[in-house]
């Protein structure tokens, strides 16, 4: 009997090129907008789907198109993009020292208490994980109290529980950055160019 497979999520980081690193203001801004959608571009192609018109709510979320969700992250250094025919949402940060007050407003002490793992790496990977699942639900950075850590699978997969429903993050550790993105019921492979090939998920 064969095997009934999960379906792939695509999500893709790209490496911002040096000399547009060096960018300031609204041209920097208007760059790393285009690589996250380049991003898309080829997490789309991945996944055998055209790109529709990318268009956002009065809110600034992403208006979905032909049953099809998008998101997009970009960072001074790298910029992320995925789509899936579900809420999706990804979200990269540079892993770095952070205040205490930042610890104390993005999680409670019962949720640090899931992991003694090195507190900053916790923190980008807690942060990340309520972002992508922020994204995903549409509804913004305001309702970051209300999205909790319930559970530590492994080094790559955390749950969170919003809106009364548990959602499902994978990680991805590369140069100082971590990348997490809303998972569910999908096994995902992570591309990452100039190296184009597909990785897998750093145990």
């Amino acid at each position: 009997m064969d095997t009934i497979r999960n379906p792939i999520l695509y999500p893709v980081i790209l490496a911002v090129p040096d000399k547009e690193q060096k960018l300031t203001g609204r041209e920097k801004v208007a760059n790393l907008s285009n690589h996250a959608r380049r991003a898309l571009e080829i997490s789309a192609q991945k996944s055998c789907i055209e790109l529709g018109d990318l268009t956002k709510n009065e809110n600034g979320a992403p208006l979905p198109f032909g049953g099809n969700y998008w998101s997009l992250t970009h960072k001074p250094r790298y910029v992320g993009g995925v789509i899936a025919p579900t809420q999706i949402g990804i979200d990269i940060e540079k892993i770095r020292p952070c205040s205490k007050a930042l610890f104390r407003k993005t999680a409670n002490e019962s949720e640090w208490g899931l992991s003694d793992a090195d507190s900053f790496k916790l923190f980008f990977r807690y942060w990340t994980s309520k972002e992508s699942v922020l994204k995903a639900s549409g509804t913004g950075i305001r309702d970051l109290s209300k999205c909790r850590i319930v559970q530590i699978i492994d080094h790559n997969h955390l749950v969170i529980n919003y809106e009364d429903r548990k959602w499902f993050i994978e990680h991805f550790y590369f140069d100082g950055h971590i990348a997490s993105v809303v998972k569910n019921d999908f096994d995902v492979e992570w591309t990452i160019e100039p190296t184009t090939k597909s990785l897998p998920a750093l145990l």
